[in-house]
């Protein structure tokens, strides 16, 4: 079972610790073959600052919006509860908005926990709107201690020179509309979209989500790889998207193969035959040629991220089951070497609570886990150029 120490070490650690906390909630981190690291090393390749629990774009502004306007003469603890009550207040004006898709807490009203903040905090950072390097925490319990001008979030010139205190957001930050706990919408302006394309152009120049923005443009398309204009990609991004949907065909036959292990094991008919039809259509659908030419060794060259340690076990792992598929025709043969592969895998990473091993485990199993094919945060990205380009 995994669990997660604290040790407050620093404000970026602690950061860094809630969002990996962050990340055991979210619906792709379902990660029962410990693919996590390589999917997250793609994923901030070509979507830095993105999750998978974020829904629309503007609230890359709401959140400093509200951040900027709290008043420094309270304590911390007064501050903590403004942010929150301003959260509420704000989900309440989107309602009133009319907005009826990606409304943080639409349905939870005022017993809303995760909160805007918490999930755009991070992506704030790495999207260098957000220039306050700690958490949520350590900014209001640091706000009665600020100069007076720390929190104002515009220059007084066009270039800020006579600044002498940084502030906590990008100066250049849009003004808040008027209203906003009144209603409120996901619509940009025109500025405030011309404001976030400027930060992914200054924060990540040669990511994917930038080259996208700039474009003005976005696709219904299911996956990043069957984009229509792919051929347009930079030629890197482009070779880092072959990697990624290769690798996750390859490894959507490892889960499917997993889902179907443990629904034999809980002698569940259903579950097996749904199981083996998907793995059928799996093996119809994925392209052998192009696996066999595949390079892993290009690909670990590719994905490193500085953020993300794949290891030598996952390595291991992957190369092995990559190499199967490519001599087995896709687990057309060898179905004994694929299983053996599966189970050793995820017991090695659940130990005493495998669901191979584990029968009260395996018990509380509903009949799914990871069966998907990895996206890679394309659909939070797509959403966001849709916001982008709507304005």
């Amino acid at each position: 079972m995994s669990s997660i120490g604290w040790i407050d070490f620093d404000e970026k650690e602690r950061d860094r610790a809630q969002r990996l906390m962050q990340l055991f909630t979210e619906q792709e981190a379902r990660d029962e073959l410990g693919l996590g690291a390589i999917r997250d090393s793609i994923a901030d390749h070509l979507f830095p600052g993105t999750s998978t629990v974020q829904t629309r774009l503007r609230y890359m502004l709401f959140v400093p919006w509200i951040f900027s306007r709290l008043p420094r003469q309270r304590n911390a603890k007064e501050i903590a509860e403004q942010i929150r009550t301003d959260q509420i207040r704000l989900r309440d004006a989107l309602v009133a908005g009319k907005e009826n898709n990606g409304v943080i807490g639409v349905n939870a009203g005022p017993k809303l926990k995760r909160l805007p903040a918490s999930v755009y905090w991070s992506g704030l950072e790495t999207w260098g709107i957000r220039r306050f390097a700690g958490s949520i925490d350590a900014y209001a319990a640091s706000m009665p201690s600020w100069p007076n001008d720390a929190g104002k979030d515009h220059v007084d010139d066009d270039h800020g020179a006579s600044r002498s205190t940084p502030t906590p957001w990008h100066p250049r930050l849009p003004p808040a509309p008027k209203g906003m706990f009144d209603s409120a919408s996901f619509a940009l302006s025109g500025y405030e979209a011309e404001f976030i394309v400027d930060r992914l152009v200054e924060s990540n120049p040669d990511s994917l989500l930038t080259f996208l923005a700039q474009k003005g443009g976005h696709a219904k398309s299911d996956h990043i790889w069957t984009h229509p204009h792919v051929s347009d990609f930079p030629n890197r991004m482009r070779r880092l998207v072959e990697h990624a949907s290769i690798f996750s065909e390859a490894m959507y036959g490892a889960a499917l193969q997993y889902n179907l292990q443990l629904s034999q094991m809980r002698g569940n008919e259903e579950w097996i035959e749904d199981y083996k039809k998907q793995i059928a259509e799996w093996q119809q659908d994925i392209d052998l040629v192009r696996l066999k030419r595949w390079s892993i060794e290009d690909f670990w060259q590719e994905i490193r991220h500085p953020a993300h340690r794949v290891l030598d076990c996952t390595r291991r792992f992957v190369s092995e089951w990559t190499e199967l598929l490519q001599t087995s025709g896709a687990l057309k043969r060898d179905r004994a070497r694929a299983q053996s592969l599966v189970k050793e895998r995820e017991r090695r990473l659940k130990k005493g609570q495998s669901r191979f091993t584990n029968r009260a485990a395996r018990d509380r199993w509903k009949g799914s886990s990871g069966a998907y094919r990895l996206q890679y945060r394309w659909s939070q990205a797509r959403r966001h150029l849709q916001d982008l380009t709507r304005g």
